[in-house]
């Protein structure tokens, strides 16, 4: 702590720091709020007053230290995985999705690129064979896409998802399936010979045109290769799976087409089909049993006749399913295609995107844009690229931001008089603020917490506008230092007046941050710690490093530098004031005499030691009466300060040289003194009984009712369309999508820790429950439903029919399955089964028992041997199951032909932990529906828990949707903990729970009026406008504790105290509020709507809401309800500096200050000394006045009552007489 010259020393207007050094003194004397609060604001002190003298190492060890930290940023790991974003931490959905990636693995088996098709004319009919003519062109560019990666070339029939490829033993056969086995494509082109021109896989045998799906006759092939080899199990395979003549057998949607087949059912018709008739009841891959594409997933905006009969819509989709990029890294490890390139899963996951990339570009593209029709197309990679590009940072609008933030600093710190302007301060200090969220940020990263999009699209603004507020309060501060302050103590007293406001708005804003990271969405809770550290950082430049970079300002303005260009000396001269106390002649105060005037004229000379221009002003004494103010003539008079005295006439017809435009005097204080405080706190007039606290305690009143009423409009949700720029082929997709095809595809996972076996009623009537759920789209009337139990029962009855028809026509024998057929010989393999390791065989049973009973029940015993018989014999009713079994059960080939019987054990498969159901989920539009859905699925897999079967629902609605679940009660919660921590420490810091109560009343209304305002304006209530909504009681800090501070600790009557605590700090929180708009409005230039709506909107909003709560209606309760003022004592040296009993400087050049009372003015009278500061600002006053020439007087008043603390004001008149 920078130690003061002696008491003797000291000038006038100086009063020594709270010290707490004598903390028995002020105990005893003092309430303990203002001990407590000037045993702080000395500490503070000590601080300022150390950083002071040692500015210079302060500022380059903070440059350094917050350089440092700045450099993390390097090591700074944008997140962009959806599920790592938005699932909840620690939630059911996170543990359910752990468990799924425990058994599973970390990918889906497939990814799935779409394509939509609209009518570029609202509600024209698609059913027309030139509108599907158009889809297929579309899609057929897309499918031929190729990309060249690592020296290959990729198609589409490298790398789609096939389902369910059968093994065959002949190694010539099994080639050629692979090859022409089709690609998964759910298109309504299926419907028609023209779906085949989708897949391009390709055989060759010899003597014939190579084999392709547009000539594919699987039944005629099967006959022509049936003498070259066994192909009986595949053949019944493909009766099975009811493939039948594939494509050739399907109508032509152009039958004049020289490449429609024969076979095709118009084909000697000529005619052309009837597309709604074809397309109703949706359409089949090339097997009719296990892919059969529903009318939904084909075709939106659908309407039918009275009967049902389909008859017309608005949208076509198609979707391609591609591998994994772990599927397409284990079907191409080993290959002699990529043996030579280093194969990885990562290479993989490239070649994946990169086709992807092309697939859209090119379907995009395919129709010419004057066609009817228009093509959307979307991919995973798509999505991928929208999450970076909303998550890269803009570094053009970054600069904007700070470049525009730094010339608001510098102009609005700028002044006429060099000596008093701050220009440079204002450009360090943004600069300051900026390193300070560079290191906060780095910092975060150095912790580990991942950046997302909120991270590098909204905090590095919304920072620099909370940061900056507090430079803006520190330097409006140290230009109002009280007179007489010594230059060495300057930036001690600028923390000790500031130091606990800006303390109570950063850990109020610390605390909001850190109460909005118990929202459990991993994105926003790292955007909320993120910002609490950031904020902790801003803290710590304002009050460490920036007293440094004032200090070094104040030596530039006692050396008389240029601002900004310090290497410049100034024109401008000093000239100091000083005021010589006088006691009046008998020291009493006539009775009826409410203001003391102390008229005192002014003489001017040069001192001999220096070149300065001296106006010293001797006073003479006389009476006025008290003017009729409401308020006190001593706030509300339009009287000047010692600035006037070098403006004021010197008798007729002359004028100083040195007097300055009213509009270089005008400044926010002087508007708050003069205009806005008289205007909001005077009384009724007799012209109207309403009172201005009045009318705005009645406008707020209005504006939290609407706001009440339009809480009640918000709805929860938040949709990609939010999220995807506006106008964009990405939006105009997911918009399509949204219209016409809403359909989530969801799983019902069984878990382990229940027995299968002895569980099946429990599983079907858990499969019945989650089918009779509303949203659940059912399957079709004449189709099985699509689970694995339901396959894995239908195919064990079909074997076991088999079965029954071989043993009644003797083809099977107790002792010999030879003769049978392939189902006949595995049903005999399994009803031989005992599941005793002991005797495992019993022949007996072959005519005893039966592989589904009556009840549709599969005999415990056989069930785990039965599915691995399902799993190796039949994997096209595997593969459109989606079982996804873990543990998978074994592979067992089965031989017919075995002597040996070792073909007889069958291995059991091992107790299942992992199966699934799968599920379409329909009509999902709206928060509410999903709410629904997921409510239902919850209370089916609930109920089922009560049999003792463990399941859950799995999907992106369960992932994303199932936070609305609980999103309004954390919001509730979060918010009152946190009014609860904010009053607990303005109560704390402040020692006056009558204050924080009003705070927290306001921020409260803040909130409510906040949320009102979203429901009309239409955003809706997600996990992002909840961090800001919880954060806004934080920032709302910033506009409310420095008014509350000002009057908590002036004296006075309730309305005097209110317009004081305006004066001074109406300046630095609309320059703070000022500053915030500033660093929002680049956020208005982003490319993303949902930037615009739920940050830049909601943002200003919120500091528009928290500068009128905070300047308005703050002002007006505490001017009503406000606590009463803290009790003063004589004890000079132990009082803070705006409780002083002496003039405010709110002139900001250095204003004439005498104190008042008679306590006051025996501790002034006791020093001695001239006032040779730079006044309350630091200032150098010019003036263009030659030694010896007179200056103008002034009248010193005192407050009406003589209390202690009222505040003088100084009047300007006409100098007595010339010397």
């Amino acid at each position: 702590m920078a130690r003061p010259p002696p008491l003797g020393e000291l000038p006038p207007g100086y009063t020594p720091p709270a010290r707490p050094a004598t903390p028995q003194i002020l105990a005893g004397s003092l309430k303990a709020p203002l001990w407590l609060r000037a045993y702080f604001q000395g500490l503070l002190f000590s601080l300022g007053c150390g950083i002071q003298r040692h500015c210079g190492k302060v500022l380059f060890l903070g440059l350094l230290a917050f350089g440092a930290l700045a450099l993390g940023l390097r090591v700074a790991i944008i997140e962009t995985d959806l599920e790592q974003l938005w699932v909840e931490v620690g939630s059911r959905v996170s543990q359910e999705l752990e468990y799924t990636k425990e058994k599973l693995g970390e990918e889906a088996a497939y990814t799935s690129q779409m394509l939509i098709q609209t009518p570029r004319q609202e509600g024209e009919n698609v059913l027309t064979p030139e509108a599907l003519d158009l889809h297929l062109q579309a899609a057929l560019t897309a499918s031929k896409v190729q990309v060249s990666l690592y020296g290959k070339s990729w198609d589409l029939n490298k790398i789609c998802y096939k389902s369910g490829v059968p093994l065959i033993e002949n190694g010539m056969i099994e080639r050629m399936i692979e090859k022409l086995f089709p690609c998964v494509i759910l298109t309504p082109l299926d419907c028609f010979w023209e779906g085949a021109k989708l897949q391009g896989g390709s055989a060759y045998l010899p003597g014939r045109p190579d084999i392709q799906w547009t000539n594919l006759d699987p039944e005629q092939l099967l006959e022509e290769l049936g003498p070259f080899a066994s192909l009986e199990g595949f053949r019944e395979l493909l009766d099975k799976a009811q493939v039948g003549q594939a494509y050739v057998g399907r109508p032509c949607l152009h039958p004049d087409d020289l490449h429609c087949p024969p076979s095709a059912p118009n084909h000697h018709s000529k005619q052309a089909p009837n597309v709604a008739q074809e397309l109703s009841g949706g359409c089949h891959g090339f097997s009719h049993k296990f892919m059969h594409w529903q009318e939904e997933l084909l075709l939106g905006g659908m309407a039918r006749d009275p009967q049902g009969q389909l008859l017309r819509a608005e949208a076509l989709q198609s979707t391609f399913l591609l591998m994994s990029p772990r599927q397409l890294y284990e079907h191409f490890r080993g290959d002699y295609q990529t043996h030579d390139i280093g194969w990885s899963e990562e290479q993989a996951g490239t070649v994946l995107q990169a086709w992807q990339r092309r697939f859209v570009q090119l379907a995009q593209e395919a129709l010419p844009e004057n066609a009817s029709q228009q093509i959307h197309a979307f991919s995973s990679t798509t999505l991928d690229d929208i999450l970076h590009a909303f998550s890269e940072v803009s570094a053009a609008r970054v600069a904007g931001g700070y470049l525009l933030m730094l010339a608001y600093a510098c102009v609005t710190m700028l002044r006429w008089d060099c000596a008093q302007s701050q220009g440079a301060v204002g450009l360090a200090g943004v600069l300051l603020v900026a390193l300070a969220v560079a290191s906060g940020l780095g910092l975060c990263a150095l912790l580990g917490i991942a950046f997302n999009a909120a991270t590098t699209q909204v905090l590095p603004f919304l920072a620099l506008g909370i940061g900056v507020d507090d430079i803006f309060l520190l330097a409006h501060a140290f230009t109002e230092a009280p007179p007489g302050t010594p230059l060495q103590e300057r930036t001690g007293e600028c923390l000790r007046r500031t130091g606990t406001g800006v303390t109570l708005t950063s850990v109020n804003n610390m605390v909001a941050f850190f109460m909005a990271a118990l929202v459990p969405i991993p994105a926003l809770r790292a955007f909320s710690l993120q910002a609490a550290i950031v904020v902790g950082c801003n803290f710590a430049a304002v009050m460490l490093v920036f007293p440094a970079v004032l200090s070094l300002d104040l030596q530039r303005r006692h050396c008389r530098r240029l601002d900004v260009l310090c290497c410049f000396s100034s024109p401008c001269s000093a000239r100091v004031i000083q005021i010589l106390p006088q006691e009046l002649g008998n020291g009493t105060v006539p009775v009826g005499v409410a203001h003391l005037t102390a008229t005192v004229q002014a003489f001017a000379h040069c001192e001999a030691s220096s070149q300065h221009v001296v106006t010293i002003l001797p006073p003479q004494a006389h009476l006025v009466p008290p003017p009729s103010d409401p308020l006190g003539s001593e706030l509300f008079s339009p009287g000047g300060s010692t600035r006037d005295l070098l403006g004021q006439e010197e008798g007729t017809g002359q004028k100083a040289a040195c007097k300055s435009l009213p509009c270089a005097r005008w400044n926010l204080a002087h508007f708050a003194r003069s205009q806005f405080a008289p205007l909001l706190l005077q009384s009724p007039t007799k012209l109207s009984h309403l009172s201005p606290q009045a009318v705005v305690l009645a406008l707020f009143g209005a504006l939290l009712g609407l706001s009440l009423y339009g809480a009640t409009l918000v709805q929860d949700g938040l949709a990609l369309t939010d999220v995807v720029p506006r106008g964009t082929k990405e939006h105009a997709f997911l918009s399509a999508q949204l219209r016409y095809f809403s359909l989530y595809e969801v799983a019902l996972v069984t878990q382990g820790g229940f027995d299968y076996a002895h569980s099946q009623r429990a599983l079907f009537d858990l499969h019945q429950r989650f089918s009779s759920l509303k949203a659940v789209l059912p399957p079709p009337a004449t189709q099985a439903p699509r689970t694995w139990l339901h396959y894995y029962r239908s195919w064990l009855q079909g074997i076991q029919a088999a079965f029954d028809q071989d043993w009644a026509s003797g083809r099977i024998t107790r002792h010999s399955y030879r003769n049978g057929s392939e189902d006949g010989a595995l049903a005999y393999k399994l009803l031989v089964q005992t599941g005793d390791a002991q005797e495992p065989l019993d022949f007996s049973q072959l005519t005893t028992k039966k592989l589904v009973d009556k009840e549709g029940l599969i005999p415990p015993e056989l069930f785990y041997m039965g599915l691995t018989v399902w799993v190796s014999s039949d994997p096209l009713g595997l593969a459109a199951s989606q079982a996804n079994f873990y543990p998978p059960p074994p592979e067992w080939l089965h031989d017919k032909y075995d002597t040996t019987g070792e073909n007889l054990r069958i291995p059991a498969a091992q107790p299942l932990e992992f199966a699934q159901f799968p599920f379409l989920l329909r009509g999902l539009q709206k928060t509410a529906d999903f709410v629904e859905a997921i409510e239902g699925a919850r209370a089916a897999c609930a109920e089922a828990g009560q049999a003792g079967v463990h399941a859950y629902p799995s999907g992106s609605p369960f992932l994303f949707w199932e936070q609305y679940l609980s999103l309004r009660r954390c919001f509730l919660l979060a918010v009152c903990i946190l009014l609860l921590c904010t009053f607990l420490v303005c109560a704390l810091l402040l020692l006056n729970p009558w204050t924080a109560a009003l705070i927290v009343l306001v921020l409260a209304m803040m909130t409510v009026e906040l949320f009102g305002i979203m429901g009309f304006l239409g955003i809706k209530l997600s996990a992002i406008p909840v961090v800001i909504l919880v954060a806004s009681i934080g920032i709302g800090v910033e506009f409310t504790v420095h008014v509350a501070l000002g009057f908590l600790t002036a004296q006075g009557s309730r309305n005097l105290r209110a317009a004081r605590a305006l004066e001074r700090t109406f300046a630095p929180v609309t320059d703070g509020a000022i500053s915030t708009l500033l660093g929002l409005l680049m956020l208005a230039g982003s490319n993303f709507d949902f930037i615009v709506r739920y940050f830049f909107v909601v943002l200003t909003i919120l500091t528009l809401l928290g500068l009128l709560h905070g300047l308005v209606l703050l002002p007006v309760l505490l001017s009503i309800l406000g606590p009463p003022p803290e009790p003063l004592r004589s004890l000079l040296g132990h009082l803070l500096p705006h409780q002083l009993p002496m003039a405010p400087a709110t002139s900001g050049l250095g204003d004439c200050v005498q104190p008042r009372g008679e306590r006051a003015a025996k501790a002034w009278r006791s020093h001695s000394g001239h006032m040779k500061s730079l006044g309350s600002s630091g200032a150098l006053l010019k003036t263009g006045r030659t030694p010896g020439e007179p200056c103008c007087c002034c009248h010193l008043i005192p407050s009406p009552d003589g209390a202690i603390g009222d505040l003088p004001e100084i009047h300007t008149k006409p100098p007595l007489s010339r010397p």
